[in-house]
């Protein structure tokens, strides 16, 4: 005989404890802090710059309080010199933000260091390596952050799957190969895009948490596809190559999503090169990604148009993330954009690792570690070609 359980005997007790801490933890808010003795330290402020925007004769400083006690702008200097401002009238409270104008005739090129004094005496410390003009979000720079976007985004990504018709011809020993060579590419992609969030983490102020913000995206990003693969299998375990090809370009349009932020932010600090070097160096090192798009579609034929939209969905991401990153330069939002990347890949190579094994079930074999050493080698050759 079945029963049916009720919900309110199901759920009643943990809603029961959920109010109780709730009600224990307000308590605690209230009256805790009067129990207990005042600091007996100096306040420990600290503050993070966000951004810097350069316009003619400002600099313009996002600060953020990144520290336990609210923070309070006494001075600015710029090169040991006192400079007036404005901003900063009141005390920033934890994770608040404020913006700080400098008034200061720059000059490009040149490089600056400024110190933020606060009302107690700490001093923070801020870099310019070299100053440029902030480029201003028009019809202009939408226009060359769309075109940089494809250049080294869709247009790479379609040409490498140019390759089906010739994978189309190999064996099913073949298949296995490049599917290992796949892995090897977007294993790559996936350990070049953790160090780069790590590295990027390990400049910001970390009041989101630094490099546990590229582990957060990473794991959501993996959840969220392996979700979607559900979705999309309808609950069937069988992959098909289609599905496979699909979740493949989503993996590596979000990966293009953190290296479109990366072309935006350098851009918009003038480290970008833009010219022939940048475009090719793309081209060649992002080809490689169609091709591993196009590899478990060898059994299939899917029509140009289905073709084309693994392309854009692979590739456009870039246009998104330049934009993104000309717009807001802000370390902890690139680290966790590229945590995202590095998650759908692991989840992409974990759909693919069944489809190299052979028919004993053996996963590494001289074929397929070949495959995956080459894929590997091929993305760190060609990406020695990227300039930015």
């Amino acid at each position: 005989m079945t029963t049916t359980s009720n919900p309110v005997r199901t759920w009643g007790p943990a809603v029961a404890v959920v109010a109780l801490i709730a009600l224990v933890l307000t308590a605690l808010a209230i009256f805790g802090g009067n129990t207990l003795p005042d600091r007996t330290g100096p306040p420990a402020e600290e503050l993070a710059v966000e951004q810097t925007t350069l316009t003619p004769g400002t600099i313009t400083l996002t600060v953020r309080n990144t520290g336990a006690d609210p923070v309070r702008v006494g001075q600015v200097f710029v090169n040991d010199a006192y400079v007036d401002f404005s901003g900063g009238d009141t005390a920033i409270d934890r994770f608040g933000t404020e913006k700080l104008r400098l008034d200061y005739p720059w000059q490009a090129e040149q490089p600056y260091h400024i110190s933020i004094l606060t009302s107690t005496g700490a001093v923070i410390e801020h870099e310019i390596d070299a100053a440029v003009a902030t480029p201003q979000a028009d019809g202009g720079f939408f226009a060359l952050m769309t075109l940089l976007g494809t250049y080294v985004g869709i247009i790479p990504v379609v040409l490498g799957m140019l390759f089906l018709p010739t994978l189309r011809r190999i064996g099913s020993r073949g298949v296995r190969v490049l599917l290992a060579v796949t892995v090897g590419l977007l294993a790559f992609l996936a350990i070049d895009a953790t160090l780069e969030g790590f590295e990027l983490a390990e400049e910001a102020g970390g009041a989101f948490g630094g490099p546990a913000l590229v582990v957060l995206g990473a794991l959501l990003a993996f959840l969220a596809l392996t979700a979607l693969d559900h979705r999309l299998s309808g609950g069937n375990a069988e992959r098909t190559g289609l599905r496979l090809a699909l979740l493949i370009a989503i993996g590596i349009g979000l990966h293009n999503l953190g290296e479109g932020l990366a072309i935006g932010s350098a851009y918009a600090v003038g480290e970008l090169a833009l010219g022939v070097t940048l475009v090719v160096g793309f081209a060649i090192h992002n080809t490689t990604e169609g091709l591993a798009i196009v590899s478990p579609l060898t059994q299939r034929r899917p029509s140009l148009v289905r073709l084309l939209g693994l392309g854009v969905i692979a590739g456009a991401p870039a246009i998104l993330g330049a934009l993104i990153g000309g717009m807001v330069t802000n370390t902890e939002l690139s680290s966790f954009l590229l945590g995202i990347g590095v998650g759908a890949i692991a989840q992409v190579i974990v759909q693919l690792v069944p489809a190299v094994r052979d028919k004993a079930g053996r996963l590494l074999d001289p074929a397929t570690v070949g495959g995956a050493t080459a894929g590997l080698l091929a993305m760190y050759l060609t990406g020695l070609l990227v300039t930015a």
